[in-house]
């Protein structure tokens, strides 16, 4: 049995030791150029004059192109809306790439990049939502989702509210920069060592760049060292610049970001502005809401509007709404174009109900878990419990967020807590406490249906040893190791008989990007197809050798058993290699009971829902807004978890940077557009520092997925970064307390020192 076990992360050991490779660990032949982009300095404008005469004259210089030198397209989009590699004369952003620099070194060619003499035509640039919604800014016309009749009931309803939450973006900070390798061939074909989540994207932009075919470039990935959606389509420009940059000087062409420039150039996640408007009863029952979601899209589309999707499908989070109009408005602005992150939209969704949830409860006097409790999705386990819909019509069959909920308010002993900190604040003056207990409902699947699939190759070879490789990448979250448990269990082999092989569109084509906490169900079910196909051949064989049934042979405790005859792995596999048994196969899968139409907003998106919560404790300082987390408790749904040590280390993960987004990673634009946080130095990760002083994790055990997923297990990629919103809405409550409870202190995120400081001043004063 490989499955239900907390087996070691397959690099561990690597990681720790400094010893894994990466894109820029890669050797490179002597005669690698260096690549770096020359970047616009305005936001906004048009290019008047180039003269790159000193950067093409300067110290180790090979090669230095413009959009004019692209023998392709030009254009790096992931979405239908194109976007250029390099400016064709119109300017959009702070950091857009203008030209491409080849120097011997990768100092040599930052140098010569800065002696390029632009002259530029300024134009006003649009940088902020306020600044979009003015101008009219759209991408595309304003998506509606309505169910039932909102406004009538709002009106209608014994109280109502209404409010605007402000909800900043963030910076994925991957440990590894962005990264490309593009190696020529000489039949003209290209090899891509690149960073990226989407090797099949990078291998279309290539292809496209050069007009060659897609079978012309293979794009290659060992590992990355976090991408978090970042490297989604990020990266793309990486390697279409390595590979153009290549195919015009013959040579290897290496490119990577220096943090200052990975976060100038690159895009982050997407800040909202959610205006709302909700009817509710005494007991904090929802009877109506209306959210409006602007959205800082950036300067061109990437995938913003996947991402401002998602985070309407996201606004209900646990939380069933009779009645409910969700408008969505996706703005252009002179800023980096923001990208896939981490929820991909779904954690601003997520926010934006969870902030009325914790108005009303304030309103109402009570405490916040009682009106959550007042709004959750029925069990449908429960016969008397009717299904449930979502705001776009879907149903929802498979909730269990109020056991979930049960279970960890008990373990928690959240109201022993509660009472506790009441009596703590009454009597502590500038220090005071908060507790909040906040529940996650995820969506599982791409929403664009097609990216609903995968693909994987697996070869036995005659020593009985196994090779896997599937279209799934590597980033940190453990996806190799999971699927090569899926090959071992299936096998009924020791892990260390497995070999798992770099991502490559060489050997599993027409892959989808790891995304969408889809890794282990896709690629993991398209392992288990292709094992399963060499199992029934090597049972055929078998059953004829042996006059066996299928049924009286067993894979089992390392070993083939043929009616109850134990024989080595190794040696039937032998066998079957001497009477020429094919033991190589190929497994697709393609994900059931999908479909959905994003302009009605109505259908199944998702193929089933993972659901979580946390309880977070912090305690702030009223004369400074300084603030920790002194105590988190989790428990959380992931099926029946195929590796219970890499979904816990998820979770851990997924909570902290979650409430580092909420909480210390603030973006700041001047009013020119340049991004002022593009540091360490002036941008706060969270630090070992900042992590809970207690921390429990626990998995939510019952039979599993009801959906036929992967051992019945659940993605735990994206939906753990949901519970890091509970540490906001505990400050919420810390600042509440400093008052009357005559007002609601609506945090703006992040929730910095600063943040907190004048909200506990609005308190005091009653303002």
């Amino acid at each position: 049995m490989s499955i239900l076990k907390p087996l070691p992360h397959d690099a561990a050991a690597l990681h720790v030791s400094g010893s894994a490779q990466y894109t820029d660990d890669i050797p490179t032949p002597e005669n690698t150029l260096h690549l770096v982009f020359g970047l616009s300095e305005i936001a906004h404008g048009r290019i008047v004059k180039t003269d790159l005469t000193d950067v093409k004259s300067a110290s180790g210089v090979s090669c230095v192109l413009m959009a004019k030198d692209i023998p392709g397209k030009n254009d790096i989009s992931p979405s239908p809306f194109p976007e250029p590699l390099l400016s064709d004369g119109t300017l959009n952003y702070i950091g857009q790439p203008i030209f491409i620099c080849a120097a011997t070194s990768h100092l040599l060619a930052r140098r010569a990049a800065k002696l390029a003499k632009i002259e530029y035509e300024k134009k006003k640039a649009i940088i902020t939502i306020e600044e979009a919604i003015k101008a009219k800014s759209l991408l595309e016309k304003p998506i509606v989702y309505i169910k039932g009749d909102p406004a009538n009931t709002i009106s209608n309803s014994e109280f109502n509210l209404s409010g605007t939450i402000n909800i900043g973006g963030q910076e994925h900070f991957y440990l590894e920069g962005q990264a490309a390798l593009a190696i020529p061939h000489d039949d003209g074909d290209i090899t891509i060592h690149c960073s990226t989540q989407h090797p099949t994207e990078a291998q279309h932009k290539v292809a496209d760049a050069l007009k060659k075919p897609m079978n012309a470039v293979r794009v290659q990935v060992r590992r990355m060292g976090g991408g978090f959606g970042g490297k989604e389509s990020q990266s793309n420009a990486l390697a279409v610049a390595c590979a153009i940059m290549a195919n015009q000087t013959g040579k290897p062409c290496k490119m990577r970001y220096d943090r200052d420039d990975d976060m100038i150039v690159t895009g982050k996640r997407h800040d909202f502005r959610i205006d709302y408007n909700v009817g509710f009863n005494g007991k904090g029952k929802i009877t109506g809401i209306e959210f409006k979601q602007f959205v800082r899209c950036g300067w061109s589309a990437d995938l913003s509007l996947a991402i401002a999707d998602r985070a309407m499908l996201h606004s209900d989070n646990a939380y069933f709404l009779s009645d409910a109009k969700i408008t969505s408005y996706r703005l252009l602005t002179n800023t980096q174009s923001a990208t896939a992150f981490r929820g991909f939209g779904g954690p601003q969704g997520m926010v934006g109900i969870e902030q009325v949830i914790n108005h009303i409860s304030q309103y109402l006097r009570k405490d916040p878990l009682t009106v959550r409790e007042q709004n959750f999705y029925n069990n449908p386990s429960k016969r008397e419990n009717e299904l449930q819909t979502t705001p776009y019509h879907m149903q929802v069959k498979d909730s269990i967020i109020k056991p979930l909920v049960k279970q960890l308010k008990s373990s928690s002993n959240y109201t022993k807590r509660r009472s506790e900190i009441e009596n703590w604040n009454n009597k502590n003056k500038f220090l005071k406490k908060g507790l909040a207990l906040t529940p996650v409902k995820f969506g599982i699947s791409f929403t664009l249906t097609h990216l609903n699939q995968a693909g994987a190759l697996v070869h036995v070879y005659q020593d009985g040893s196994i090779r896997i490789n599937h279209g799934g990448t590597e980033m940190g979250q453990g996806l190799f190791q999971k699927v090569a448990q899926v090959a071992a269990q299936e096998f009924s082999q020791p892990i260390e008989n497995i070999k798992i092989t770099a991502t490559d569109t060489g050997k599993v084509p027409n892959t989808s990007a790891t995304a969408a906490s889809s890794g282990t169900d896709l690629n993991g079910m398209a392992v288990k197809v292709a094992c399963e196909k060499i199992k029934l051949r090597l049972k055929s064989f078998l059953g004829k050798t042996y006059k066996l049934k299928a049924t009286e042979i067993e894979f089992l405790n390392g070993s083939i058993y043929c009616k109850g005859t134990e024989y080595s792995f190794k040696s039937i596999i032998k066998q079957a290699y001497e009477n020429r048994i094919s033991l190589s196969a190929t497994g697709f899968y393609a994900t059931p009971e999908i479909k959905w139409d994003r302009l009605t907003g109505k259908g199944n998106p998702f193929y089933y829902f993972a659901y979580g919560a946390a309880v977070t404790e912090v305690i702030i300082d009223t004369l400074t807004g300084e603030n920790r987390i002194l105590r988190v408790d989790i428990c959380h749904d992931a099926g029946k978890s195929i590796n219970p040590a890499i979904d816990i280390g998820q979770i851990q993960g997924g909570y902290v940077q979650g409430a580092g987004w909420l909480t210390t990673e603030e973006l700041i634009w001047n009013e020119e557009g340049k991004l002022m946080t593009h540091a360490p130095s002036t941008y706060k990760i969270p630090a070992c520092s900042d992590r809970p002083r207690i921390f429990h994790t626990n998995l939510y055990h019952y039979e599993g997925n009801k959906k036929q997923t992967i051992y019945r297990s659940k993605a735990v990629g994206e939906p753990p970064l949901m519970l890091g919103i509970s540490a906001l809405m505990a400050l919420n409550d810390a600042i509440a307390s400093v008052g009357e409870w005559d007002r609601y202190a609506l945090l703006d995120t992040p929730a910095t020192p600063e943040k907190i400081l004048f909200e506990i001043q609005k308190q005091i004063r009653g303002i």
